[in-house]
């Protein structure tokens, strides 16, 4: 857990009780998504492992769950858009995953699927599943143990399956805790269900913040966030983007756009909540190439 006390980070928090950042970017394979995909490798049977898994992806699930196969020696196959960092395809591959490319994410589900039925591998759903909420909820007890008279936790949004189980977990010790989700305006299927009261898809996933972009909700990580989250906020990708260069020059951390997301919402819609609170905020990530990070920031930033 990080204090934020630098500038232009500190600023930010300028009305709030305490400030501090989980930094789950320095998890195994970069990201949160270490925690649920081991839970759900150890899960699986002998005649699972032999067959192997599957996962679709944007990357940092993709990753996860080459690294948890590799634990166990077991097979993976990652299918990932074609549009993914190919920092993150090298990095599957380093990590013994078979790499499948797809049109875009919506397709990069249905070409898991196909391999599922076609080869017998259990599928790794991204966020849908007890394991991967399992996962998130020791994410959860972990924050509540550091900081246990936290009153605000704000958490990137992708399928939801991470701010469920660790909403579960923060609102089992500290029920007076508000968690609120942060998803790009395009990418917010959970925002959307929300609303609707039931999961919803997207005709159409367009974020900078690519880590986030779930085409849909699902009915059990959308019933987990339900119950426990308070509310879900959203923010522009302009935002986004600005706050990675925040991170990089208030914390000295290079981070996809995913992790920058709960930032982006602090200095948008969230200013007025953070007051007179302890607010924690989640650095879900960081895992993205050096060109990628360069075209994402700007030119004007390379030196």
């Amino acid at each position: 857990m990080l204090p934020l006390q630098t500038d232009p980070i500190a600023g930010h928090f300028a009305s709030a009780r305490g400030a501090s950042v989980k930094l789950e970017l320095f998890q195994h394979a970069g990201s949160f998504k270490a925690r649920g995909n081991l839970l759900g490798i150890q899960r699986l049977n002998e005649a699972e492992r032999t067959a192997g898994v599957v996962a679709a992806s944007g990357g940092n699930h993709a990753l996860a769950v080459a690294w948890a196969a590799q634990q166990k020696n077991i097979a993976a196959t990652l299918v990932v858009p074609q549009a993914t960092d190919p920092a993150r395809i090298d990095a599957c591959r380093a990590l013994g995953g078979r790499v499948v490319l797809a049109d875009d994410i919506a397709a990069a589900f249905a070409e898991m699927n196909r391999i599922a039925e076609a080869e017998g591998a259990t599928v790794m759903h991204p966020f849908e599943g007890e394991h991967m909420t399992l996962g998130a909820a020791t994410l959860g007890a972990e924050i509540v143990e550091d900081l246990p008279d936290i009153d605000l936790m704000i958490v990137a949004v992708g399928g939801g399956g991470l701010i469920g189980g660790l909403a579960a977990a923060i609102k089992l010790a500290r029920p007076q805790c508000e968690v609120i989700g942060v998803e790009p305006v395009g990418a917010d299927s959970l925002h959307r269900s929300f609303a609707a009261g039931h999961p919803v898809d997207l005709d159409r996933v367009d974020t900078v913040a690519d880590s986030l972009g779930s085409p849909r909700a699902m009915p059990y990580s959308f019933g987990v966030a339900r119950a426990h989250v308070d509310r879900i906020v959203r923010v522009s990708d302009d935002a986004i983007v600005e706050a990675v260069r925040q991170m990089r020059d208030g914390l000295n951390l290079m981070v996809e756009p995913a992790c920058a997301a709960a930032l982006a919402a602090v200095s948008g819609p969230l200013q007025t909540d953070i007051a007179g609170r302890n607010v924690c905020l989640l650095a879900c990530g960081s895992n993205i190439g050096a060109k990628r990070y360069r075209d994402l920031v700007g030119a004007q930033d390379e030196t």
